[in-house]
């Protein structure tokens, strides 16, 4: 695991990953992609003409699930018609946004050799990525992180709990997964700035 770096002749972004490492960030921009669009919109009852042509028939409530209430958090807590509003006009673009970019990430894996299934041993994949993508990527990677932190109940300070747990628990190997997805993030950060 590398992590990404800048190449040193080009502007491009690359990394190195194993088949398996691939295959489990597929795997994870996968299910982002199917919470971000499983859940429908709710359109309001009454809809005025310039609203139906613009569609903004985006969802009024906060979102049950856990990950996606912390995806799309109220833009205003003190203020229910506001923040339903605001919600309605934002929540479906910014869905859409999301949902593409970790596309992006599926889609640029398989483009590098990442086969549908993997069955290979010994398999690695070089990325490369534009600076463009990579900024997607980057993005994509905060939306994996903050899935991760809500599902797993992460919280600041946490990390002797993390760390005394069996190696063999499944909750330590879904935050090793979680510390994994950020050391991405960061390598990929320090990339873009280099």
């Amino acid at each position: 695991m590398s992590g990404f770096q800048r190449h040193r002749r080009s502007k491009l972004i690359i990394a190195n990953f194993t088949g398996f490492e691939a295959d489990l960030l597929r795997s994870l921009a996968g299910q982002l992609v199917e919470l971000l669009r499983n859940e429908a919109a709710v359109p309001r009852d009454t809809v005025d003409p310039f609203e139906a042509m613009m569609d903004f028939s985006g969802p009024t409530q906060a979102p049950e699930d856990p990950v996606l209430a912390r995806l799309f958090p109220t833009a205003y807590p003190s203020d229910a018609e506001a923040a339903s509003e605001f919600r309605r006009f934002t929540e479906g673009t910014l869905r859409d946004g999301k949902a593409a970019a970790a596309v992006s990430i599926i889609d640029g894996l398989e483009e590098a050799g990442l086969p549908p299934e993997l069955t290979e041993d010994g398999l690695m994949i070089d990325l490369e990525l534009d600076e463009a993508t990579a900024e997607t990527w980057m993005r994509s990677f905060t939306d994996l992180r903050l899935a991760l932190a809500t599902r797993l109940e992460v919280e600041e300070g946490d990390e002797a709990y993390w760390h005394s747990l069996p190696d063999d628990d499944p909750r330590a190997q879904a935050h090793d997964i979680y510390e994994w997805v950020g050391y991405l993030q960061e390598t990929l950060v320090q990339a873009l700035s280099g």
